[in-house]
């Protein structure tokens, strides 16, 4: 495992325009090292879902990143990617896992609970999702999760833990400190006022202890 925080992008909710996306994208995987990239297209249907999919994953591994598709192991080997990442109300892990076999990425959203994060953590997940930490404006977190958990979880277990939820270039330090070993990140990246690249080199910067 890094001993350095890690970035963990997730697409916008929506790509209106890939070709201008992919151009933003390459921007940002240049900037800075970015861990992997997780697919999270709630609105396309699973052909769109497809197509946009074949678009981002050849990038991403251009770059070295691994890729991820939100809720839909099934549509993992469809679009080339690296694993999944599963809610608790999706395909539960042990299918997922007997779907994608053993050499595929699969992390669990754990919300703020210690139990899940070790329940997901027994089964074999790759990593843990916890949040949401901060106001989101990309989803309606069902949960908040205290800073306090990233510290507990570090001490305690080996497996990493991925912190989301309405993190940006100015509140990221907060969960790295805590002991975050990726940042899950959005519309802190998207939506930067001085656009994604510079988003991402912050981040990076925040991530290696250098800002």
């Amino acid at each position: 495992m890094n001993d350095i925080c890690q970035i963990y992008l997730l697409t916008p909710p929506a790509i209106p325009d890939i070709g201008a996306f992919l151009e933003e994208l390459e921007a940002a995987l240049s900037a800075a090292p970015v861990a992997c990239l997780q697919i999270r297209l709630k609105d396309l249907n699973d052909s769109a879902l497809i197509q946009a999919g074949k678009a981002i994953v050849p990038l991403c591994h251009q770059y070295g990143v691994d890729v991820l598709m939100n809720d839909r192991p099934d549509l993992v080997d469809a679009i080339g990617a690296d694993g999944a990442h599963i809610g608790q109300d999706d395909m539960d892990y042990f299918s997922s896992r007997e779907l994608l076999g053993g050499d595929a990425i699969i992390g669990v959203t754990c919300h703020n609970a210690k139990s899940l994060a070790f329940e997901a953590a027994e089964a074999g997940a790759d990593y843990v999702a916890f949040g949401a930490f901060f106001d989101t404006s990309t989803k309606d977190p069902k949960t908040r999760a205290e800073l306090e958990i990233l510290q507990w979880w570090q001490e305690a277990v080996v497996i990493p833990s991925v912190a989301i939820g309405g993190i940006t270039v100015d509140n990221a330090k907060q969960v790295i400190e805590a002991g975050a070993d990726f940042i899950a990140v959005c519309s802190g990246v998207w939506n930067y006022r001085d656009g994604p690249a510079k988003a991402v080199s912050q981040l990076s910067a925040l991530c290696s202890g250098q800002a």
